[in-house]
């Protein structure tokens, strides 16, 4: 009977948005966690020889992905030792520098505030990881996972592509673990608890690389053996889709599932024209009987 070969991919999606406050505060932190996500990324490797990886770089413009690129195997095979350094270890943290500093430079200055594309990385994530289990060898189990290092705030508008990501992942047996950097996110905390992933918001940022290896390192098995944070209370909390407001009690469409946060006699996302409940019908009073 042929033995069966376990590997894991590990596609991490970074937010690189200028616009997040800690980095507008101090932009030397942008530098910091580069360099955190990519020891953390070596560290994977690792691991397992057979281990793979890939990092996604989010914007308020686009996602894309710095490594691997194009040619990844060209590059590796050119790579040579540097102060020792493990030949692919070198490689990650070249190809990742070059093509960030490339998306950073050709990327307009948001304003503040700006949402960043985390949904649509997530997306990004889920088809690579799509490609290759449809790739894979017979005989070997690739055991999948995303994490989302961000310090931006959650965003509303984009409440029902993350709701489509969240449950995708489910159905694809993929965990969804977040790291973040500055503030509670609500929605992603309903995408790891969705998929059975971590949630953690780190209290010191200096400590970045120490909770990356220690959180988010080990595998989905080995987890319950460990120490880890406790869970978080997760807030369900819905978006409506008219005001991108989180509510707690709002109308749902019954064609289309939309939610607002007040009642309209036609949904403005497929057009559905809703019957207007008439006023309750009156019952007429029972006569008594007159007694004989």
């Amino acid at each position: 009977m042929a033995e069966h070969v376990e590997t894991s991919l590990l596609v991490i999606v970074l937010d690189t948005n200028p616009a997040q406050r800690i980095i507008i505060e101090e932009p030397s932190k942008l530098q910091h966690c580069v360099e955190c996500v990519i020891a953390f990324a070596n560290s994977h490797l690792m691991l397992k020889p057979i281990n793979k990886l890939a990092v996604i770089s989010s914007n308020t413009e686009s996602s894309t992905f710095i490594y691997p690129s194009k040619n990844t195997n060209e590059s590796l095979l050119g790579s040579r030792q540097r102060d020792g350094q493990y030949e692919l270890f070198t490689h990650v943290e070249r190809t990742v520098r070059e093509n960030l500093q490339c998306v950073i430079l050709n990327s307009q200055t948001p304003k503040i505030g700006t949402d960043s594309l985390i949904a649509g990385a997530l997306a990004m994530a889920l088809c690579y990881i799509h490609r290759l289990e449809m790739e894979r060898a017979v005989g070997v189990k690739m055991n999948s996972r995303i994490l989302v290092v961000t310090a931006t705030g959650d965003s509303a508008t984009q409440y029902m592509n993350y709701m489509n990501v969240f449950f995708t992942a489910q159905k694809q047996n993929v965990m969804i673990d977040v790291c973040s950097l500055d503030q509670d996110l609500g929605l992603l905390q309903q995408g790891c608890d969705i998929t059975g992933g971590l949630y953690l918001r780190i209290p010191q940022f200096q400590g970045l690389l120490q909770y990356l290896l220690w959180v988010f390192l080990p595998e989905p098995p080995i987890r319950k053996k460990l120490v880890l944070p406790p869970p978080v209370k997760v807030d369900y909390r819905a978006s409506c889709f008219c005001h991108r407001q989180l509510i707690d009690i709002g109308h749902v469409c019954s064609v289309c599932l939309s939610i607002f946060c007040r009642f309209s006699p036609i949904c403005t996302t497929c057009h559905a024209v809703y019957k207007t409940p008439g006023p309750l019908p009156v019952k007429p009073k029972k006569k008594k009987p007159k007694l004989g």
